[in-house]
């Protein structure tokens, strides 16, 4: 049961945190006040770039990485056994799990490096987000478009759908950042301020990939996944 509880850590904490580091930035007169998600008139960087905000920030998502490279080595291990329980050929899923601890890896240098004003700095803070977000987000379209034919395998042998439900919603989740990366594109060769569309289409972007993880947590309970312990202790059976 506490194995589970990684995807709803990993999916609401960075959640929690980004919005309470924005509320705290705008009491401090460091980000203006609005509704971030409609109005973009700050980044999700700026929320946590610069004291006291940014002390919360860096609190929290240094060990969310650590919590991300966590999650995505229990999805190749579920993968695995889902794979295995359901008699299907054997599923590695190591691009998963590369792909994944490849992306909370930038998240660390992302987080390292926010709030650096030198040039050099800045490019490893623009770097490490956007490979954190790229890396994250092809992981989790692998992890769907993986899943997809095992739960359809499973509710053919169960009669429950509700995996599928799950998963096809995950792969709309990782999809629609695609669809707001070339909106993002389209807005900023179109527009004279693209930056509050940027901005907006940043706190969505990191929004839906946060559910993903949340939504993790229902995939592992329908079919029981679970860890165990155990020692070998010499000389005994």
């Amino acid at each position: 049961m506490i194995l589970r509880l990684v995807p709803l850590i990993a999916g609401i904490l960075p959640i929690l945190t980004i919005n309470t580091c924005y509320v705290i930035a705008v009491k401090a007169d460091m980000v203006p006040a609005c509704i971030p998600y409609l109005e973009g008139c700050t980044s999700v960087s700026a929320t946590g770039r610069y004291p006291p905000a940014s002390y919360l920030f860096r609190a929290v998502m240094l060990p969310q990485s650590v919590m991300l490279m966590v999650y995505w080595v229990l999805c190749v291990a579920w993968l695995r056994q889902f794979s295995a329980t359901l008699g299907k050929p054997a599923n590695t899923g190591t691009a998963i799990g590369v792909l994944g601890v490849g992306g909370a890896t930038f998240l660390i240098l992302y987080v390292t490096f926010l709030g650096s004003q030198e040039p050099f700095y800045e490019l490893m803070r623009r770097f490490g987000v956007y490979l954190y977000f790229g890396l994250s987000v092809i992981a989790q379209l692998v992890l769907g478009f993986k899943v997809l034919p095992l739960a359809r395998s499973l509710r053919d042998r169960m009669g429950d759908p509700l995996l599928i439900r799950v998963t096809r919603l995950q792969l709309a989740l990782a999809l629609v950042p695609f669809a707001l990366g070339v909106l993002n594109l389209v807005l900023k060769a179109t527009l004279a301020d693209p930056d509050p569309a940027e901005n907006m289409i940043e706190w969505i972007f990191a929004l839906l990939m946060q559910l993903y993880f949340v939504l993790t947590y229902y995939s592992w309970r329908q079919t029981g996944f679970s860890g165990s312990f155990s020692v070998a202790l010499p000389g005994r059976d």
